[in-house]
């Protein structure tokens, strides 16, 4: 007889099967706390007493239909999975699960979209797909009003609102909304980087990251914004980009109540209130908030220019500056204000532009409490109370 054919598991197989594993571990774990919450022994006499037609657990209590629900519950307490997998060796505590995951084996998809064709190993996960179709969004978040197919990512999103963060890493403390959060995070420590790109030999935590990457070097960008005409090589890419104009700011600081368009720029601003600066230079002794200021900091110190105009011969230490750069050769101003027809190169040059319009003066002088529209007036206003001299 020959050897099993070696075992060919996607990225998403396992995060498919993880899914499953961790649903499952969940509802183990549920059953156990339950246990050491109840009594461990029940007598005959007690159990004589329960209707005929059910059995009790012996170690939690809990009450089953019938003797082969029990002896799967047991299964429970004792760790014991009997169905092992031919191909990987991963052991289950029920036939049926087995079943389902030799799919993974087999690249069977029983389950198909009547309406794309695309097919799936689960029933729930087509009639989560089918939701795709139908726009059907029954969880409704009760504090913002975000609407989603999914139970569990409302659940995931409510950690938003309530700062919880339940996977911390071991390394360093750091925790996570998401546990494939912390699993990326934890490669930074490991310096694991398996996914590399053949084009630059530039490497990857993540399959997806390097995918997304690759775009960069055949150019495509398939998504383009109906407002600005920007393309993007991602559609989540584009529709954080739409929050721009509609001015969609849904994560807030629970600190000063200040709201941002992304999550990481929320994670990344509340590290000014917590004074945390976890990157350090290799260089000095310079600590950073973020791990792209820490890099672009280094090449103060290296020289380092990876960035070049293709228009001219001009290098530039960080991309947002190039692409900056690039605006002068293309006199592209994408961005409008929405209180006149001025348009600018930049975002921040149109914020900035913006408070002409709202008045708005968010800038206060902690001496005489006087406000400002910008930073560098506050700036230029406080050496009137240290006694420096302005410099003309």
């Amino acid at each position: 007889m020959s050897d099993p054919e070696p075992c060919r598991i996607t990225d998403e197989d396992t995060e498919e099967q993880t899914d499953l594993t961790e649903e499952s571990e969940e509802s183990e774990d549920d059953e156990l706390l339950k246990a050491e919450k109840t009594p461990h022994l029940q007598t005959e006499d007690a159990l004589m007493q329960r209707d005929k037609k059910c059995l009790t657990c012996s170690q939690c209590g809990k009450t089953l239909g019938n003797k082969s629900s029990l002896s799967q519950h047991m299964m429970i307490h004792t760790g014991e999975k009997p169905f092992t997998c031919t191909q990987c060796g991963t052991t289950f505590r029920q036939s049926s699960s087995l079943k389902v995951h030799m799919m993974i084996h087999t690249g069977e998809n029983p389950f198909s979209c009547t309406h794309c064709g695309k097919s799936f190993r689960l029933s729930s996960s087509l009639k989560e797909h089918m939701m795709i179709h139908t726009g059907e969004k029954p969880f409704t978040c009760t504090q913002c009003g975000m609407t989603f197919r999914l139970s569990s990512s409302l659940k995931v999103h409510m950690r938003i609102h309530t700062g919880e963060n339940p996977f911390s890493c071991t390394h360093c403390g750091k925790s996570f909304r998401l546990s494939s959060s912390l699993k990326e995070h934890m490669m930074t420590h490991t310096g694991e980087r398996k996914h590399r790109c053949d084009q630059c030999s530039r490497a990857f935590f993540r399959a997806s990251t390097l995918k997304r990457h690759l775009k960069t070097h055949t150019k495509e960008k398939p998504y383009s914004c109906s407002e600005c005409g920007k393309r993007f090589t991602t559609q989540s890419n584009l529709k954080q980009h739409q929050k721009i104009h509609t001015g969609v700011k849904e994560y807030m600081c629970f600190d000063c109540e200040k709201t941002f368009i992304k999550p990481d720029h929320l994670k990344l601003h509340q590290r000014i209130h917590t004074g945390e600066k976890p990157y350090k230079c290799s260089y000095c002794d310079k600590r950073f908030a973020h791990l792209e200021y820490q890099k672009l900091h280094e090449r103060t110190h290296t020289g380092e220019k990876p960035y070049k105009c293709s228009h001219c011969d001009k290098r530039f230490k960080c991309l947002a500056d190039r692409n900056r750069h690039h605006k002068i050769h293309t006199g592209e101003k994408p961005y409008k204000c929405s209180h006149c027809d001025k348009r600018f190169k930049c975002l921040a040059y149109r914020n900035r532009h913006h408070k002409i319009h709202t008045r708005e003066k968010p800038y206060s002088c902690d001496q005489c409490l006087e406000r400002f529209t910008h930073s560098v007036q506050l700036k230029k206003h406080l050496k009137v109370h240290t006694g420096e001299k302005q410099h003309t």
